[in-house]
């Protein structure tokens, strides 16, 4: 027996099975590999459950199918819950017995168990007994580790044993020990089940693992950022904090008490915030009572709450950015511009770190497969002309006629133009002939199209493709045949059915007739067969399955798991727009998903909801947009396979003028007389000192004028600082008269021509556009006091900013991007089409799900004159207002989220596919960018090489503190001219303070006392930080009181002492300290 259990332990090895790897391991051997004469029912029972046997595998099907049944009975009961929904309720009765179990009065209360359900039961046996297998088999898993009563122990606290505990055993404390208690578990550990599913196919190993991995390979940098983003929080977290702490308009009344009335109508202008930080609102009609003593709050009264606020800023949100005061504002900005990427670097180093793994792994696979089109017709064939069907299909299929062509051209001129019918269609205050021109183009576009499509089908059967018996359905199956399809069909039925063709008003009420006309926009998807942009898709899911498998499977986990967590913290906030989003597990899923695509629409929290969702923005949006980056990456990376980049950009860098003698060419006469030679160079900074200070002192102005612009456009400020900006438009007059004059000697407006053609041609460049844009308002607006220019002045006046574009010589930009596009042309046309196609597509589709949403209320909309009981209605009146709002949300960002539930499914498709379809143009404009910026940095990376070269310690950024420090190795510190006994003194101290090294790359040693002193330190330096915080708390500072002597004086004058004693130390012993290098006046 025990030879048997070694063989079968052997056999089944472990869990661990590499992404990407051949499934080589011998678990997944079938089962007549050993010897059936040692079979035992204990092997039998084993294989079973592990699905090596036929019938294995059936149960292991049915488990998955239990648990995902389970999962969505959970979450769907959420949904029949009375404290958090309004009944009737469609599942009661017998139908709550058998999957829900949310009342106790169902027929199951007979079994005197609690509420509960058929479901819960069937799983709870189930779970039950398997668990008591595999706890009796633990020995056949490993014999090692889990023979015996010991090793059965050993085997309990492993991850699956403590997910089938934490899915069974509340069942049985409420049920049996605990029956007067309604234990919040018992439903929610079906989430945990999930876990269950990662038995199935290694996907334990494939996700955890691979995240263990990533951390292992990333720990020592992440220490390092989680320490500098830490830093980095409770920094930011302290300046908000100090400028927002008495900032009425961020009291917050949304969790008042109900003697305070509608939190929306408390004026929190009337109340006042004391010295200590405590809010009163009593002038406002919410005084404080014993039971509330601060129903109303400042969220930024303390430290520790601020912090959460801080955080969200920290991860690119502002959900309060209309409340902060003007330092508030400097802060945010400060934060947006700096912070971010700081505090960004944890969650990259995760989601680069897992992308690095499956890198790694990915080196066990073969090569990806080249992409193969796979055209609905054969490429390249023609037909006979004998034929009238041939002559057909080489028409309206090949094209091989100049007429074929041009109807092709026609074809798409008439989708393009039915494309935008549509969208003015959308508009109900048009008149009502328009709408009768646009039924009648309808109606003859839509014949056309079906013509057109007749005759497609007509035609095909002569590509040898679709020359057998099916040859014409098999045809009609094909993607861009279902597309012309889609956009006729609806239209005939439509009209079989209402008998309405052409009407003098708009039917964009009727949900049918927009839904049939918006079908017409899917024939834009027949571009593309000259893109191939969607046909990609399939190659990016076959080359990146394996990936996606797991990481798809991963992100679901996390988004129900988390949706569940906050749907338990939420549900029972004080504030009621909180409550209301997490009152069942579907609307907490809507809410997860933008936190999880990195929005954080909502702020309110729960203190346990606040932690929650700091875990997600922290860690868990790495994981979850894994899926979406391979999308993207992998979309990316098959678009720059089918289209070769320009790559004479690189080589070829566009000539630009350097100020030089300008002449036609070598040998020729210098370009125009000598005066406008000396004002083109003077201009152009060449040719003496006084140019070169004219040039930057013209930049300088630049900034100056722009600066005094945006100050006045601030109230009452309007006139300030006009001497500034006469003085500067009179500069700039100047600076265009010389340039106008130095035309003609300019190398780029004056080869081969005379200098009126060379001055023409300078007039109607960009620079000189720009230039005149921003001083000919100036003069029109004193010539025309009262025309509509004096009227547009400050904005006019505001196009003074486009004068930034002529830094481009010191600083390139534009010239940058015009290569970009130029290198990236032909990807970039693919990827603009896929984006605008989506863009396109989902507009369409939110405009039909939310145009006749008057429900979900959005108070205020003045833009649309709805002051009161607005709705999604108001929003998205026509197509071109969703367009709008589906590009602010196909960015990533989503300000609004009051979506009725087909808004949310289509939204669903749009963080999770469209958003990495859409961010590919922008991907591929910044490796554009750093392809051209390497490739104008050839002579920087051959001096970098060379330093490398004569500095062996050289990396790449060291500045002068780096320089020095690699000089001084094996220098031996200074002698202190006071004499030897100083300088044992300052190398005591200095061991005492940083430790001692016997060798340049050996460990540093410490002494029990100074190490014993670090510990010290680092204590005092915790101990400051907390005491920070919690004396920001305005009811634990009132308490203690700012009385002298006071506990936070004394612990800070104490501190004070230690931190001064401790840098007078490391000041006196600095000409020893080689990172001070050896100088005090570099350590101070």
């Amino acid at each position: 027996m025990v030879r048997n259990d070694v063989e079968i332990g052997t056999m089944v090895s472990s869990e661990r099975t590499p992404l990407l790897a051949s499934n080589s391991n011998n678990v997944n051997q079938p089962d007549q590999e050993v010897d059936n004469t040692i079979r035992t029912w204990r092997h039998d029972v084993f294989v079973f459950l592990e699905a090596k046997t036929t019938l294995g595998r059936w149960y292991e099907t049915f488990m998955i199918v239990l648990i995902l049944v389970n999962v969505a009975a959970f979450i769907l009961a959420t949904l029949f819950v009375p404290k958090y929904n309004t009944p009737p309720f469609p599942c009661e009765g017998w139908c709550d017995a058998l999957w829900f179990g949310n009342n106790d009065d169902n027929p199951l209360q007979v079994l005197g168990i609690g509420s509960t359900s058929v479901l819960e039961l069937i799983t709870i046996v189930v779970f039950s007994a398997e668990y008591i297998f595999r706890l009796l088999l633990t020995d056949l898993e490993d014999p090692e580790k889990y023979s015996g009563i010991m090793g059965r122990l050993r085997w309990i606290p492993t991850f699956f044993s403590m997910i089938d505990l934490v899915s069974t055993v509340p069942f049985y404390v409420d049920a049996f020990l605990l029956r007067d208690s309604d234990l919040v578990a018992t439903s929610f550990v079906r989430m945990f089940r999930l876990f269950r599913m990662m038995r199935v196919e290694g996907r334990y190993d494939s996700a955890l693992t691979m995240i263990d991995d990533a951390y292992a390979a990333q720990k020592g940098i992440l220490g390092t950022a989680l320490f500098v983003g830490f830093t980095t929080w409770m920094t930011v977290s302290s300046l908000y904090y100090v400028v927002e702490r008495q900032n009425v308009d961020m009291i917050y009344c949304g969790a008042a008490p109900d003697y305070c009335g509608d939190s929306s109508e408390i004026d929190t202008s009337l109340c006042t915030i004391d010295s200590w930080g405590i809010t009163d609102c009593s002038a406002a009609g919410c005084p404080g009572t014993e039971e509330y003593p601060q129903p109303c709050y400042n969220l930024y009264n303390s430290i520790p709450m601020t912090s959460y606020y801080a955080l969200l800023n920290l991860f690119g949100e502002f959900p309060l950015i209309d409340n902060h005061s003007t330092a508030g504002q400097w802060v945010g900005t400060l934060t947006a511009i700096v912070a971010v990427a700081v505090f960004a670097l944890p969650a990259g180093i995760i989601g680069n770190g897992l992308e690095d793994v499956i890198a790694e792994r990915r080196k066990y696979q073969d090569d990806p497969a080249p992409i193969v089109e796979n055209r609905a017709l054969t490429s390249g064939f023609q037909a006979s002309d004998d034929t009238t069907r041939g002559s057909w299909y080489n028409f309206i299929h090949a094209h091989t006629s100049a007429q074929a062509q041009g109807f092709d051209i026609f074809i798409n001129m008439l989708i393009v133009l039915t494309s935008f019918t549509f969208m003015l269609d959308t508009l109900s205050d048009l008149p009502s002939h328009i709408h009768i021109v646009l039924d009648s183009f309808e109606l003859l576009s839509v014949s056309i199209f079906t013509i057109e499509y007749a005759l497609r089908v007509y035609a095909s059967k002569e590509d040898p493709k679709y020359s057998g018996p099916n040859g014409r359905l098999k045809y009609c199956m094909t993607f861009l045949a279902l597309v012309d399809l889609l956009s006729v069909l609806p239209y005939w039925i439509e009209v079989g059915l209402t008998g309405k063709v052409i009407t003098p008003y708009s039917d964009s009420s009727s949900t049918m007739s927009n839904v049939v006309k918006a079908l017409r926009l899917l024939r834009i998807l027949r571009f593309e067969r000259y893109t191939h942009a969607f046909t990609s898709f399939d190659d990016v899911i076959m080359r990146n399955a394996d990936i996606l498998s797991v990481t798809l499977f991963s992100a679901l986990l996390v988004w129900v798991l988390f949706a569940a967590i906050l749907y338990l913290t939420e549900r029972d906030n004080p504030d009621p727009e909180m409550a209301e989003n997490y009152k069942t597990v579907p609307h907490s899923m809507w809410l997860t998903l933008l936190n999880l695509s990195g929005e954080a629409p909502l702020a309110q929290y729960s203190g346990i909801g606040k932690v929650v969702t700091g875990i997600l923005g922290l860690f868990a949006t790495a994981i979850f947009g894994i899926p979406i980056g391979v999308l993207g990456a992998g979309f990316e990376e098959v678009l720059e396979e089918e289209n070769e980049d320009n790559v004479q950009e690189l080589v070829a860098p566009r000539a630009a003028g350097n100020g030089a003698e300008p002449t036609n060419g070598a040998g020729a006469e210098p370009l125009g007389t000598s005066f406008e030679r000396s004002c083109y160079q003077f201009v152009n900074g060449v040719g003496s000192k006084a140019a070169q200070y004219f040039e930057l002192s013209i930049y300088g102005l630049i900034f100056i004028t722009i600066a005094v612009g945006v100050y006045q456009t601030v109230e009452g400020h309007e006139n300030d600082f006009h001497q500034v900006e006469w003085f500067a438009v009179v500069v700039f007059t100047l600076e265009y008269a010389m340039r106008f004059i130095g035309a003609a000697a300019d190398p780029e407006f004056s080869y081969g021509s005379n200098a009126l053609s060379s001055r023409l041609r300078f007039v109607a460049s960009f620079y000189s556009i720009v230039d005149l844009l921003a001083i000919v308002p100036f003069y029109a607006a004193m010539a025309l006091p009262n025309s509509v220019v004096n009227e547009y002045d400050e904005y006019l006046r505001m196009i003074r900013i486009l004068r930034l574009v002529k830094l481009d010589k010191y600083v390139p930009s534009l010239t940058l991007i015009d290569d970009v596009i130029r290198l990236k042309f032909q990807t970039l046309r693919v990827a603009f089409f896929a984006a605008i196609t989506l863009w396109v597509l989902f507009a369409a589709a939110m405009f039909l799900c939310e145009h006749s949403d008057t429900s979900n209320e959005i108070d205020n909309l003045p833009d649309y004159g709805c002051v009161s009981d607005c709705s999604m209605a108001d929003r998205f009146q026509n197509f071109f207002d969703s367009m709008v709002y589906v590009g602010v949300h196909l960015t990533g960002d989503y300000p609004i989220i009051e979506y009725s539930w087909p808004g949310r499914f289509v939204n669903f498709f749009m963080v999770i596919a469209a958003v990495g379809v859409v961010s590919i143009p922008s991907g591929l404009i910044a490796s554009g960018f750093v392809e051209i910026v390497q490739s104008k940095n050839k002579k920087r990376r051959r001096a970098t090489a060379a330093a490398e070269e004569r500095d062996e310690g050289w990396r790449a950024g060291d500045d002068w503190y780096e320089i020095q420090y690699r000089q001084l190795e094996g220098v031996e510190p200074p002698r202190s001219a006071l004499g030897p006994t100083m300088d044992r003194l300052q190398v005591g101290v200095n061991e005492f303070l940083n430790g001692k090294q016997t060798t340049p790359d050996g460990p540093t040693e410490w002494t029990a006392f100074s190490y014993a002193s670090r510990i010290f330190i680092l204590l005092v330096i915790i101990l400051n930080v907390v005491a920070v915080l919690v004396e920001s708390i305005p009811s634990i500072d009132k308490a203690v009181g700012n009385q002298p002597g006071n506990f936070f004086d004394v612990f800070e004058a104490f501190s004070v002492f230690v931190f001064a004693l401790e840098y007078v130390l490391r000041l006196f012993c600095a000409p020893k300290n080689r990172e001070a290098l050896y100088s005090p006046l570099i350590y101070a």
